[in-house]
């Protein structure tokens, strides 16, 4: 029973690996070769063989291989860069090359108003239709999640400080005159809608104003590109930045609202 129960464990934890990181079920199953061939024992070695492991292939070997499925990792600079490390620790940072083109040009392009990009979920390193959960459709290289601008208290100029921990989960919601699109996908049922609210890990920094004027800037100038496809945003956003392209979308109440990040896509 003992034995059983250990392999449950064993395998769940490789699921959720997988799920989390797609290359973490990986490296655990190659850890624990590793890991029963040194013979000395010591404290915590499986977890350590893991943990180095997991690194390794991390910096060292998915960088390599990804550009054989098309893909590379976002390219960092000092307008760009992630919102947190985790998702460059857990491999959610890889992008079509068009995409890196994309958000470098829009880098430069904003570099004079001193908006920094941050980035949250983009997209795994290998194989198309590989889902990132919980999004529906980062799976193909096309995708990139980018926090909002927001600014201090009594400051011009951005601020690259967020308001949760996880970059998601921090609603600038409605106003009472606006349309409120998420109580109207919750009324049909749509449940998940507004689920990140449980993502934030914490929220932090709650002197932090959304900025209107920062926020369309940054919007307009990935509208400029020819390669962008679509930006998702919540309606009521949409409407308050007056905001009237066509490539500006609604996602739809079987996706989970779009007032906490902009959703860019090729």
């Amino acid at each position: 029973m003992r034995k059983l129960l250990a392999w449950i464990s064993y395998f769940s934890l490789f699921i959720i690996l997988t799920i989390v990181t797609q290359i973490g079920g990986i490296v655990l199953l190659f850890s624990s070769i590793i890991s029963n061939l040194i013979h000395k024992q010591f404290r915590f070695k499986k977890s350590i063989v893991f943990l180095s492991c997991y690194l390794i292939t991390t910096i060292v070997v998915v960088p390599v291989l990804a550009p054989f499925f098309g893909r590379e990792k976002v390219i960092h600079s000092d307008y760009v860069s992630p919102t947190t490390f985790a998702t460059v620790i857990l491999n959610r940072n890889y992008v079509k090359p068009e995409l890196n083109e994309l958000l470098r040009n829009v880098a430069d392009r904003i570099a004079n108003d001193r908006i920094h990009i941050k980035y949250l979920d983009a997209n795994f390193p290998f194989l198309d239709g590989f889902p990132l959960i919980p999004h529906l459709s980062h799976s193909d290289g096309k995708k990139i999640d980018i926090s909002f601008v927001y600014s201090e208290p009594g400051q011009s100029i951005d601020s690259k400080k967020k308001k949760s921990l996880s970059g998601y989960g921090v609603f600038e919601g409605p106003k009472t005159h606006e349309v409120n699109q998420i109580e109207a996908c919750r009324k049909r049922g749509y449940w998940q809608y507004d689920f990140p609210k449980y993502l934030t890990f914490g929220t932090i920094n709650n002197e932090l104003k959304f900025s209107d004027v920062l926020n369309v800037k940054l919007i307009q100038s990935f509208l400029t590109e020819p390669n962008l496809g679509k930006i998702f945003i919540e309606p009521h956003l949409k409407k308050r930045l007056r905001l009237e392209h066509e490539k500006i979308r609604f996602h739809g109440c079987q996706s989970v609202r779009h007032d906490d990040h902009l959703h860019i896509q090729l």
